[in-house]
């Protein structure tokens, strides 16, 4: 089971390659910041401390050439990983899979749109019904079941007021908003079960419309199929 822990500062585990680039990306980032941060206060401290001073230092046209080119090769730093998750994210695909997402107040409805009724809606389990083990607020008493390491598509909308798919394991976070399809891609690397919430301030109850996705491996998937055709 993967989701955030109490205390956790850090992502939680990836489980697709559009998450594991987030990560890498912001660890990039972080290291980038850190450097400048701790650059910016040596200076500041040894401003603060020297007493001597000079004209060279207050009024340079070199001093200012180099401190307006250095932070624009740091923002090429910054920009170029940044523009690669870019097209990560809008990249295309061939799905093997195509779900449906609906929100509701509030609860989410899916549908398998390559299969015939294969269709349910997924509450929250009230916590009077919870087994032991369960999670309090994320879990529903019907998974979404996806294959791992299968390309699939999801396609979000939402039948009322916005609300907003998350799952922050495979870095996916689409707005189900009413009257529009959103598409999103999923690839996960290994089974397990994750939750996510909507990410919407979406009526009274929003804190209680999560996400409980079941991923798979293939066998167990087609089994599951044929037992939801029967």
């Amino acid at each position: 089971m993967f989701m955030t822990q109490w205390g956790q500062l850090g992502f939680q585990d990836a489980n697709s390659p559009l998450m594991e680039q987030l990560i890498f990306f912001h660890d990039h980032s972080m290291f980038i910041l850190t450097i400048i941060l701790t650059l910016v206060m040596y200076i500041t401290i040894l401003l603060m401390t020297n007493k001597f001073s000079s004209m060279m230092i207050t009024e340079s046209q070199k001093i200012e050439t180099i401190w307006t080119i250095i932070p624009s090769i740091i923002l090429l730093f910054l920009a170029l990983p940044s523009l690669k998750l870019l097209y990560l994210l809008d990249e295309s695909i061939n799905p093997l899979l195509t779900i449906k997402a609906l929100g509701h107040q509030w609860y989410w409805s899916y549908e398998y749109s390559d299969f015939m009724n294969i269709e349910f809606d997924s509450y929250m389990t009230p916590s009077n019904e919870l087994n032991e083990g369960s999670f309090r607020l994320l879990e529903t008493d019907h998974h979404l079941i996806i294959p791992m390491k299968t390309n699939t598509r999801m396609i979000i909308s939402s039948a009322d007021v916005i609300h907003s798919w998350t799952v922050p394991s495979l870095g996916v976070k689409v707005d189900a908003i009413p009257g529009r399809l959103n598409q999103l891609n999923l690839f996960s690397n290994r089974p397990g079960l994750y939750y996510g919430q909507c990410s919407e301030i979406c009526g009274a109850n929003h804190s209680f419309m999560p996400i409980t996705l079941e991923i798979v491996n293939m066998d167990t998937f087609n089994n599951w199929l044929l037992n939801m055709n029967k």
